[in-house]
């Protein structure tokens, strides 16, 4: 079975063992089914012994798909692959079905409705598709080695298909090529066609001249429902072009009040499209760099602080600070965000421990720089994870999981960012030790 047959391929639950009961089945499908297996396969031996193999409950699961349905058989203590090989239709033959089907009301109402109506093998007999497996098209391979071809195991299982015909007759579309959602939409675009050409009847129909010359009845004579549409189509092309009416007024200028349109101080329509936006822009990056997997969802918080961090709008920020609880918490995490964004504020939030070969060669990056920046100075360095402190100085540098370090400046007792993070931590840590400008927060011991 191909890859994309095997996809489509179902399990089944093996079947308990029977004593007696009708070993064709109930339905109409499965007994056209046994029927048609029977024919193909008309030596009476195997199919008697298949019939009582049937019900023993010695058959394993059933595997079903296109071209194939595959099952252990157990015999005593051995077990033999038994595989039937139904031969899938091509695609002329499902579309010749489809149109014939199309020409049956009845039978694409059943179809569209999810019933699989008897009046289907009617038609697939119209259009000389084969639905049920023939002598040519059912093969069978058995590990048994036995004599008869085919061997009791594979009667044994073309049954058990039988059995399930009865619980779901769409299996035999399955096993010719077409599953129930690929039948239908298949189905559809036919009666789309028909409806769309106004034909319908055989193919071989004759055309609006008889044999012996004379002209057919007129198209809306009351011949039937194909005459009638054809003459309605002609009586549409027909009539004279109407010419269209006249294009409305442009509308004026859009008149800003300047007050949201929802009424409430930060327009929420405005932000959310703003949301919409840069969430598509994270999806589309995703999806156009296979490397990268779309970021996950922000939680309510991180989502609360991307708003405060980034909207233009100073309401919008004022009103987060208020209903928040804890203002001066969502502005330090607003300040870590613009640092670097999701990455920014974990490093503000999370402390974490590097591998031991990331720790080292930190300590060797940040005591070079230390060294070149304040000669003679002992180190004062303390890590703790990922924070590295200059004891006494109140600075911190901090590794983020993004493999960037972020500086930060103690004040009032609270660590806050203190400026854009570096990939190379020497280069974060003299720009640490630069003086702070007056807006920076100052540090204290």
């Amino acid at each position: 079975m191909s890859g994309s047959d095997s996809s489509r391929a179902r399990g089944f639950p093996a079947f308990p063992a029977r004593r007696g009961g009708r070993v064709r089945g109930r339905s109409f499908w499965a007994k056209s089914w046994a029927g048609a297996v029977e024919d193909a396969w008309p030596e009476e031996g195997p199919l008697k012994e298949g019939r009582t193999l049937a019900r023993s409950g010695r058959i394993g699961p059933v595997t079903l798909g296109p071209g194939r349905i595959a099952a252990d058989v157990y015999g005593g203590e051995e077990a033999f692959t038994t595989v039937l090989t139904p031969q899938e239709l091509d695609d002329n033959a499902w579309e010749r079905l489809w149109e014939h089907c199309a020409d049956r009301p009845a039978v694409t109402e059943a179809l569209l409705a999810g019933e699989v109506p008897e009046e289907l093998l009617e038609a697939a007999e119209d259009a000389r598709v084969g639905l049920l497996p023939g002598y040519a098209d059912l093969g069978a391979e058995c590990d048994c080695d036995g004599l008869d071809h085919p061997c009791p195991h594979a009667t044994a299982l073309g049954y058990q298909v039988g059995w399930l015909l009865d619980e779901d007759p769409w299996l035999l579309l399955l096993l010719r090529g077409r599953d129930a959602e690929s039948a239908l939409e298949e189905l559809k675009c036919a009666v789309l066609f028909q409806a769309m050409t106004g034909t319908a009847g055989d193919e071989d129909d004759e055309g609006p001249d008889d044999e012996d010359g004379t002209a057919g009845p007129e198209p809306g004579a009351g011949a039937g429902p194909d005459d009638r549409l054809w003459e309605a189509n002609r009586q549409a092309y027909d009539r004279p072009a109407v010419p269209l009416p006249p294009l409305p007024p442009l509308p004026g200028p859009l008149q800003r009040s300047g007050a949201p349109v929802t009424g409430i101080g930060a327009d929420p329509l405005e932000v959310l499209a703003a949301d919409a936006a840069v969430r598509a822009r994270e999806l589309l990056a995703a999806l156009l760099t296979s490397a990268t997997e779309p970021p996950p969802p922000l939680n309510g918080w991180q989502d609360t602080v991307r708003l405060a961090a980034t909207h233009p709008d100073p309401r919008v920020r004022a009103r987060l600070r208020e209903s928040c609880g804890d203002p001066d918490g969502l502005d330090r995490a607003a300040a870590a965000w613009r640092t670097g964004g999701r990455a920014g504020l974990e490093v503000l939030e999370e402390c974490w421990a590097p591998s031991e070969q990331e720790t080292a060669r930190a300590r060797t990056a940040l005591l070079a720089a230390w060294d070149e920046a304040e000669a003679g100075e002992p180190s004062p360095f303390t890590a703790d994870g990922n924070r590295w402190t200059l004891t006494g100085r109140g600075l911190q540098l901090r590794q983020g999981r993004d493999g960037r370090w972020y500086p930060y400046r103690r004040t009032s007792g609270v660590w806050w960012p203190a400026g854009a993070p570096d990939t190379d931590p020497s280069s974060a840590l003299a720009e640490l030790l630069e003086p702070a400008s007056p807006a920076d927060p100052v540090g204290d011991a």
